[in-house]
Protein backbone atom coordinates (compact mmCIF):
# COMPACT_ATOMS: atom_id res chain seq x y z
CA UNK A 1 0.00 0.00 0.00
CA UNK A 2 2.72 2.58 0.74
CA UNK A 3 4.17 2.06 -2.89
CA UNK A 4 0.92 2.39 -4.35
CA UNK A 5 0.63 5.65 -2.40
CA UNK A 6 4.01 6.93 -3.43
CA UNK A 7 3.78 6.18 -6.86
CA UNK A 8 0.36 8.01 -6.62
CA UNK A 9 2.40 10.87 -5.17
CA UNK A 10 4.46 11.29 -8.11
CA UNK A 11 1.47 10.68 -10.92
CA UNK A 12 0.29 13.72 -9.07
CA UNK A 13 3.26 15.87 -9.76
CA UNK A 14 3.17 14.58 -13.25
CA UNK A 15 -0.17 14.50 -14.69
CA UNK A 16 -2.21 17.18 -12.53
CA UNK A 17 0.24 19.88 -12.17
CA UNK A 18 1.08 19.40 -16.20
CA UNK A 19 -2.79 19.33 -17.22
CA UNK A 20 -3.78 22.14 -15.27
CA UNK A 21 -0.37 24.44 -16.28
CA UNK A 22 -1.32 23.37 -19.93
CA UNK A 23 -4.88 24.41 -19.52
CA UNK A 24 -3.96 27.87 -17.35
CA UNK A 25 -0.88 28.92 -20.21
CA UNK A 26 -3.91 27.92 -23.45
CA UNK A 27 -6.09 30.73 -21.10
CA UNK A 28 -3.58 33.43 -21.42
CA UNK A 29 -3.61 33.94 -25.38
CA UNK A 30 -2.27 37.51 -25.72
CA UNK A 31 -3.81 38.62 -29.06
CA UNK A 32 -7.24 37.45 -27.56
CA UNK A 33 -6.29 39.50 -24.56
CA UNK A 34 -5.58 42.73 -26.60
CA UNK A 35 -8.86 42.46 -28.65
CA UNK A 36 -11.15 41.74 -25.68
CA UNK A 37 -9.86 43.64 -23.04
CA UNK A 38 -11.75 43.44 -19.42
CA UNK A 39 -13.84 40.76 -20.69
CA UNK A 40 -10.79 38.51 -20.87
CA UNK A 41 -8.96 39.41 -18.00
CA UNK A 42 -12.49 38.06 -16.25
CA UNK A 43 -12.21 34.75 -18.02
CA UNK A 44 -8.22 34.62 -17.30
CA UNK A 45 -9.05 35.39 -13.92
CA UNK A 46 -11.67 32.82 -12.91
CA UNK A 47 -9.80 29.87 -15.50
CA UNK A 48 -6.62 30.21 -13.10
CA UNK A 49 -8.56 30.39 -10.36
CA UNK A 50 -10.43 26.59 -10.69
CA UNK A 51 -7.17 24.69 -12.40
CA UNK A 52 -5.18 26.44 -9.43
CA UNK A 53 -7.99 25.37 -6.74
CA UNK A 54 -8.68 21.89 -7.70
CA UNK A 55 -5.41 20.71 -8.50
CA UNK A 56 -4.06 21.98 -4.87
CA UNK A 57 -6.75 20.80 -3.56
CA UNK A 58 -6.72 17.34 -4.29
CA UNK A 59 -2.71 17.47 -3.64
CA UNK A 60 -3.62 19.31 -0.53
CA UNK A 61 -5.74 16.93 1.30
CA UNK A 62 -4.28 13.82 -0.50
CA UNK A 63 -0.83 14.67 1.45
CA UNK A 64 -2.75 16.21 4.36
CA UNK A 65 0.44 18.14 4.32
CA UNK A 66 0.07 22.32 4.98
CA UNK A 67 2.20 23.93 2.53
CA UNK A 68 1.72 21.17 -0.48
CA UNK A 69 -1.05 23.51 -2.39
CA UNK A 70 2.45 26.09 -2.54
CA UNK A 71 4.45 23.30 -3.31
CA UNK A 72 1.27 22.28 -6.10
CA UNK A 73 1.41 26.34 -7.20
CA UNK A 74 5.57 26.21 -7.35
CA UNK A 75 5.29 23.28 -9.92
CA UNK A 76 2.83 24.88 -11.81
CA UNK A 77 5.25 28.09 -11.97
CA UNK A 78 8.12 26.00 -13.19
CA UNK A 79 6.21 23.96 -15.75
CA UNK A 80 5.22 27.56 -17.29
CA UNK A 81 8.25 29.06 -17.35
CA UNK A 82 9.40 25.80 -19.08
CA UNK A 83 6.91 26.06 -21.49
CA UNK A 84 6.72 29.35 -22.29
CA UNK A 85 10.30 29.90 -22.51
CA UNK A 86 9.78 27.17 -25.85
CA UNK A 87 6.70 29.82 -27.19
CA UNK A 88 9.41 32.42 -26.48
CA UNK A 89 11.91 30.38 -28.97
CA UNK A 90 8.90 30.10 -31.36
CA UNK A 91 8.31 33.61 -31.34
CA UNK A 92 5.68 34.52 -28.64
CA UNK A 93 5.98 36.99 -26.14
CA UNK A 94 7.42 35.71 -22.62
CA UNK A 95 6.12 38.36 -19.82
CA UNK A 96 2.38 38.39 -21.12
CA UNK A 97 1.16 36.69 -17.94
CA UNK A 98 3.84 36.68 -15.08
CA UNK A 99 3.49 33.23 -13.48
CA UNK A 100 4.44 33.37 -10.16
CA UNK A 101 0.68 34.69 -9.46
CA UNK A 102 -0.35 31.44 -8.31
CA UNK A 103 2.03 31.42 -5.28
CA UNK A 104 0.39 33.86 -2.81
CA UNK A 105 -3.28 32.65 -3.81
CA UNK A 106 -1.71 28.66 -3.00
CA UNK A 107 -0.56 30.15 0.23
CA UNK A 108 -3.98 31.61 1.66
CA UNK A 109 -5.01 28.19 0.46
CA UNK A 110 -2.62 26.52 2.73
CA UNK A 111 -3.38 29.17 5.72
CA UNK A 112 -6.59 28.33 5.54
CA UNK A 113 -5.79 24.64 5.69
CA UNK A 114 -3.80 24.92 8.84
CA UNK A 115 -5.45 27.67 10.45
CA UNK A 116 -8.44 25.07 11.04
CA UNK A 117 -6.67 22.08 11.59
CA UNK A 118 -7.07 20.17 8.60
CA UNK A 119 -10.83 20.60 8.31
CA UNK A 120 -12.07 19.73 4.86
CA UNK A 121 -14.73 21.83 4.84
CA UNK A 122 -13.23 25.24 5.96
CA UNK A 123 -10.54 24.91 3.68
CA UNK A 124 -13.15 24.24 0.79
CA UNK A 125 -15.28 27.08 2.08
CA UNK A 126 -12.71 29.77 3.32
CA UNK A 127 -9.81 28.47 1.62
CA UNK A 128 -12.03 28.39 -2.32
CA UNK A 129 -13.32 32.56 -1.18
CA UNK A 130 -9.80 33.23 -0.50
CA UNK A 131 -8.34 31.98 -3.67
CA UNK A 132 -10.95 32.87 -5.82
CA UNK A 133 -10.63 36.81 -4.24
CA UNK A 134 -7.29 37.35 -4.22
CA UNK A 135 -5.84 35.66 -7.34
CA UNK A 136 -7.55 38.10 -9.50
CA UNK A 137 -6.12 40.98 -7.69
CA UNK A 138 -2.73 39.20 -7.86
CA UNK A 139 -2.95 38.93 -12.00
CA UNK A 140 -4.04 42.51 -12.19
CA UNK A 141 -0.95 43.37 -10.24
CA UNK A 142 1.27 41.48 -12.85
CA UNK A 143 -0.71 42.61 -15.61
CA UNK A 144 0.70 46.39 -15.00
CA UNK A 145 4.12 45.37 -14.13
CA UNK A 146 4.40 43.65 -17.75
CA UNK A 147 4.48 44.87 -21.59
CA UNK A 148 1.39 46.62 -22.95
CA UNK A 149 -0.28 44.03 -24.47
CA UNK A 150 -1.49 45.92 -27.58
CA UNK A 151 2.58 47.07 -28.11
CA UNK A 152 3.29 43.10 -28.01
CA UNK A 153 0.24 42.56 -30.19
CA UNK A 154 2.09 44.66 -32.96
CA UNK A 155 5.51 43.33 -32.00
CA UNK A 156 4.32 39.65 -32.33
CA UNK A 157 1.82 39.37 -35.28
CA UNK A 158 -0.57 36.67 -36.14
CA UNK A 159 -1.66 36.23 -39.44
CA UNK A 160 -2.72 32.98 -38.76
CA UNK A 161 -5.36 33.62 -36.59
CA UNK A 162 -8.33 32.10 -38.40
CA UNK A 163 -11.62 34.44 -39.66
CA UNK A 164 -13.60 33.27 -36.86
CA UNK A 165 -11.71 34.32 -33.67
CA UNK A 166 -11.10 37.75 -35.29
CA UNK A 167 -13.46 39.85 -32.89
CA UNK A 168 -16.29 42.07 -34.65
CA UNK A 169 -15.30 44.84 -32.29
CA UNK A 170 -13.96 45.43 -28.42
CA UNK A 171 -15.88 44.50 -25.51
CA UNK A 172 -14.00 47.33 -23.37
CA UNK A 173 -15.54 47.52 -20.44
CA UNK A 174 -18.91 45.78 -21.13
CA UNK A 175 -19.51 43.87 -18.31
CA UNK A 176 -17.93 46.10 -15.47
CA UNK A 177 -16.20 48.46 -15.15
CA UNK A 178 -14.04 46.68 -12.61
CA UNK A 179 -12.40 43.70 -13.93
CA UNK A 180 -10.89 42.65 -10.91
CA UNK A 181 -14.35 42.82 -8.88
CA UNK A 182 -16.11 40.94 -11.25
CA UNK A 183 -13.21 37.98 -11.57
CA UNK A 184 -13.01 37.97 -7.58
CA UNK A 185 -16.94 37.91 -6.88
CA UNK A 186 -17.17 35.36 -9.58
CA UNK A 187 -13.96 32.99 -8.97
CA UNK A 188 -14.82 33.41 -5.01
CA UNK A 189 -18.47 31.26 -5.69
CA UNK A 190 -16.79 28.83 -8.50
CA UNK A 191 -14.03 28.11 -6.56
CA UNK A 192 -15.21 26.88 -3.45
CA UNK A 193 -16.86 24.17 -5.90
CA UNK A 194 -14.02 23.04 -7.66
CA UNK A 195 -12.27 23.03 -4.12
CA UNK A 196 -15.08 20.84 -2.71
CA UNK A 197 -14.03 18.75 -6.48
CA UNK A 198 -10.27 18.51 -5.64
CA UNK A 199 -11.27 17.23 -1.67
CA UNK A 200 -13.72 14.49 -3.68
CA UNK A 201 -10.92 13.82 -6.10
CA UNK A 202 -9.11 12.50 -3.32
CA UNK A 203 -11.63 10.31 -1.43
CA UNK A 204 -12.40 8.69 -4.82
CA UNK A 205 -8.13 8.58 -5.11
CA UNK A 206 -7.97 6.59 -1.41
CA UNK A 207 -11.05 4.16 -2.75
CA UNK A 208 -9.36 3.05 -6.10
CA UNK A 209 -6.17 2.83 -4.09
CA UNK A 210 -7.86 0.50 -1.77
CA UNK A 211 -9.60 -1.42 -4.32
CA UNK A 212 -6.59 -1.96 -6.42
CA UNK A 213 -4.73 -3.40 -3.47
CA UNK A 214 -7.35 -5.68 -2.41
CA UNK A 215 -8.00 -7.49 -6.09
CA UNK A 216 -4.36 -7.81 -6.40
Amino acid sequence: MVWLRRCTHYLFIVVVAVNSTLLTINAGDYIFYTDWAWTSFVVFSISQTLMLTVGACYYLTFTGVPGTATYYALIMTVYTWIAKGAWFALGYPYDFIVTPVWLPSAMLLDLAYWATKKNKHSLILFGGVLVGMSLPLFNMVNLITVADPLETAFKYPRPTLPPYMTPIEPQVGKFYNSPVALGAGAGAVLACTFAALGCKLTTWTYRWMAAWSLSG
